[in-house]
């Protein structure tokens, strides 16, 4: 019994000793320096890996850079457009009046009846108005107001005639306009008190 049990412990021994022949040969593969060339390669190919989307970054970095100088130029360049033509509009909408004017003093240097004078004068002063508020400018209206520090300007304080004209607009010394609703010139006014 004892030989059977030694047989069979070397035929065991065999087979498993071509097993741990195919492994060596693995474990060789496995070694520690082959880990570290993976690892070298790895760490190579990790490291071009980033230097290209360095690369990649810094021309996108560059683009956005040129792109907003771009940017910057174009508006400064619309804003200074504006500022040097942004009154082109209200001037050719004023020509108009110009030519009636115009018109107006050669005819007054001949004229004779001075209500045509006149009447042309009122007609051109409407005219101007109406050009005036299709851009935006309004009279500021004083007749019977209350004091408004927002919109008046008092030049002059009367002792008014009547309780209930203290604190209202007596007169106006000169007239205030606003363009859309800011006040661009304070009305002048003689205030009741």
């Amino acid at each position: 019994m004892e030989e059977e049990l030694k047989d069979e412990e070397k035929k065991e021994t065999q087979q498993t000793a071509p097993e741990t022949e195919q492994t060596a040969p693995e474990t060789e593969q496995n070694s520690p320096e082959a880990a570290t060339e993976e690892k070298e390669q790895t760490v190579e190919e990790k490291l071009e890996a980033a230097n290209a989307e360095i690369a990649s970054l810094k021309d996108q970095l560059l683009r956005k850079i040129a792109e907003f100088d771009n940017y910057r130029k174009r508006t400064i360049k619309e804003k200074t457009d504006l500022i040097l033509n942004g009154g082109e509009k209200t001037i050719t909408s004023i020509l108009p009046v110009i030519d009636d004017l115009e018109r107006a003093i050669k005819n007054m240097q001949n004229a004779e009846d001075v209500s045509a004078v006149l009447e042309g004068v009122e007609l051109i002063y409407k005219k101007f108005m109406h050009i005036l508020e299709g851009q935006g400018v309004a009279v500021i209206d004083t007749k019977d107001a209350d004091f408004d520090v927002d919109i008046h300007e008092a030049v002059a304080q009367l002792p008014a005639p009547t309780p209930e004209l203290k604190g209202k607009v007596m007169d106006c010394t000169q007239t205030g306009y606003k363009l859309n609703e800011k006040v661009i010139r304070h009305a002048q006014v003689v205030v009741g008190v």
